[in-house]
C-alpha cells in the first residue's frame, strides 16, 4: 500500500482539497500533490479525499492511502479534481455516488474555486458546473465531452481555461501549467517560477497555447530551438527581432518561424511578449521599481508599451495590477490570521 498523505505545512494559508474521482489518473494526482503540497512550501494546506470509503485502488493495481471522505470538500477554498481512467465513451456517471456531485455543487455555491485536470472536467460537467461555460479537456476526449454535455462550450485548442471560479486543464502536462497558473494567481510569479524550476518544467505557457503541436520529425541533423529560447530569456532587455533569433539559431527567418511555431505552438514574437510579461509581473509583485524601470528591464522599451500589453492581457494597468496583488496578499494574510 502506497501511503500518500500530504506533508502538513508549517503555516497553512489556503485550504486545498484534491478530490480523486473513481479510477483516478495517478500522474495528475501527483501533479497537484507535487505543486501544492510539496512545491508551494506551506502556502497550501492540502488534503486528499474521494467519495468512497477506505483506501482507493486506482487503475494499475496500486492502493492509495487516501481515506478522507467528502467532508474534506466542505471546508476547502479550492478543490482540484484530477483526471479519471473511467470509460468516457458512455455515460460514465452511471454508478457514481450522487453525493460526489452534490459536494461539488455545494462547494461552488459557497464560493469555492474548483479546478479539473484532464478528464476531471467530465466530473465537473456531470455536476452541472460547466453548463454555459467555456472549458477544455484532453484533445482525445473533446468530441465525447461535446456530445455528452452539449451545454458546455468545449475549446480543444488551449492548454487551460480560467473562468475565475472554475478552471479546466487539457491533458497530461497541461495540468502542470494550470496548477502553476493557480499558484501564480494566489502567491505570485516568483513562487510559480521556483516550483517550475524544482519540477524541471519549462517557462510559463499561457492557457492560450495549442494542445496539439503539429511537429513532424525532421532529419537526424535537426535539433531543438531550446538553446535559442534560453538565449532570448537571458537577453530580454534587448529589443530583439525575429531576424536576430533566427541568426542565433543559424536559420533563415522563414525556417526559424516555422520551426519555432512547430515546437511551441506559438509565433516567436508572441512567445517573446509572453516571457516579458511574465518577468514584468514578477517585478511588479516583488519590487517597488517604477513602471518605467520595469518596462526597460523587461525589454518593452517604454512604460507606454508595457501598459498596452498589460491592458490587452490583464485588462489592467501595471500599477493597478501591483495594487490588486498586494491587496489580495493582505486579505489572504488576514484570512489566515483569523
Amino acid at each position: 500500500m502506497l501511503d500518500l498523505k500530504p506533508v502538513e505545512p508549517l503555516a497553512p494559508r489556503h485550504a486545498l482539497t484534491i478530490l480523486l474521482p473513481p479510477d483516478p489518473v495517478l500522474f495528475e494526482f501527483a501533479t497537484a500533490f507535487s505543486v501544492f503540497a510539496i512545491g508551494a512550501r506551506g502556502r497550501y494546506r492540502v488534503r486528499s479525499c474521494h467519495a468512497g470509503r477506505g483506501p482507493l485502488q486506482p487503475h494499475g493495481g496500486m492502493t492509495l492511502g487516501v481515506e478522507e471522505g467528502l467532508a474534506a470538500v466542505e471546508t476547502a477554498q479550492t478543490v482540484v479534481v484530477p483526471g479519471t481512467m473511467a470509460d468516457l465513451d458512455r455515460d460514465f456517471t452511471d454508478g457514481l455516488p450522487p453525493d460526489l456531485f452534490a459536494a461539488l455543487r455545494r462547494a461552488h455555491a459557497r464560493g469555492c474555486r474548483i479546478a479539473s485536470l484532464c478528464t476531471g472536467s467530465f466530473v465537473l460537467a456531470a455536476a452541472g458546473l460547466l453548463d454555459g461555460r467555456r472549458a477544455t479537456t484532453h484533445w482525445k476526449c473533446v468530441d465525447g465531452m461535446a456530445a455528452f454535455f452539449p451545454r458546455v462550450r468545449v475549446d480543444p485548442n488551449v492548454l487551460y481555461v480560467d473562468e475565475g471560479d472554475i478552471l479546466t486543464a487539457a491533458g497530461v502536462t497541461a495540468g502542470i501549467d494550470l496548477c502553476l497558473h493557480m499558484v501564480r494567481c494566489d502567491f505570485g510569479q516568483a513562487l510559480a517560477n521556483e516550483i517550475a524550476r524544482h519540477m524541471v518544467f519549462g517557462p510559463h505557457r499561457g492557457g492560450e497555447y495549442a494542445q496539439q503541436i503539429p511537429c513532424a520529425l525532421g532529419p537526424a541533423r535537426s535539433c531543438s530551438l531550446e538553446p535559442t529560447r534560453r538565449w532570448v530569456l537571458e537577453h530580454l532587455t534587448r529589443p530583439l527581432t525575429v531576424a536576430q533569433m533566427a541568426a542565433h539559431a543559424c536559420l533563415s527567418v522563414r525556417a526559424f518561424t516555422r520551426r519555432f511555431q512547430a515546437e511551441t505552438g506559438c509565433p516567436p514574437l508572441r512567445w517573446l511578449a509572453a516571457q516579458r510579461l511574465r518577468l514584468a509581473r514578477q517585478m511588479l509583485e516583488t519590487s517597488d521599481l517604477m513602471v518605467e524601470e520595469v518596462a526597460l528591464r523587461c525589454g518593452f522599451g517604454s512604460a507606454l508599451t508595457l501598459r498596452k500589453h498589460f491592458r490587452r492581457h490583464f485588462d489592467a494597468t501595471p500599477q493597478a495590477y501591483r495594487r490588486a496583488f498586494r491587496e489580495q496578499r493582505r486579505q489572504r494574510a488576514l484570512s489566515s490570521a483569523a
